[in-house]
């Protein structure tokens, strides 16, 4: 199956975005300008000290100056702030990347916003609908498929159901569910 990388899901209508979410800034922590970092991305490369990021709408560019954890959020420090005051505006701003900014991946891997969007069929070629969704759960993702009444199907990211992903095609195909237990008595 092919692999798919985290960043959290983001619109995938006729072209990729821009700008992609790696996390939410919380409240302040300390006086001297740091603030946690709830993140949506596993990719920790793109947080370390010297990259951009962008924060808020209007995607205002800020250069990470140091990280540090505390406990399961990273406390980042930007460039040019150094006090509870002006990091405190901050708070609760959505911190994006540049899609350019990404690492590049193997043969046969993409990102989440890569799959969003895309137009998914059976491998008799019948129509399921569009992924609009991404779940992610312990034992693997699983995408919601949407038709055009609104009705839903829920497929497991497996090797035995994602049969090929054609994102210059924006076509995916699946593989039928099987059903266990129908008939059984």
């Amino acid at each position: 199956m092919p692999e798919v990388t985290g960043m959290e899901p983001g619109s995938h209508a006729d072209r990729e975005p821009d700008f992609l979410v790696v996390g939410k800034l919380r409240r302040a922590h300390g006086v001297k300008g740091e603030i946690p970092l709830e993140l949506y991305s596993q990719m920790l490369e793109l947080l370390a000290p010297e990259q951009v990021v962008f924060i808020g709408e209007s995607h205002i560019p800020y250069t990470i100056e140091k990280t540090r954890w505390k406990q399961n959020l990273l406390l980042i420090k930007l460039m040019g702030i150094s006090d509870r005051t002006n990091v405190s505006k901050l708070t609760n701003e959505l911190v994006y990347v540049q899609r350019s900014q990404l690492p590049g991946l193997e043969e046969g891997e993409f990102y989440y916003h890569q799959l969003i969007g895309l137009r998914v069929y059976d491998r008799n070629d019948i129509f399921l609908g569009v992924l609009r969704e991404i779940l992610k759960t312990n034992a693997n993702d699983v995408y919601v498929i949407k038709n055009d009444d609104g009705d839903e199907v829920l497929i497991p990211a497996i090797e035995d159901m994602i049969l090929d992903i054609d994102i210059e095609q924006q076509r995916m195909v699946v593989g039928e569910m099987e059903w266990y237990g129908e008939g059984d008595e």
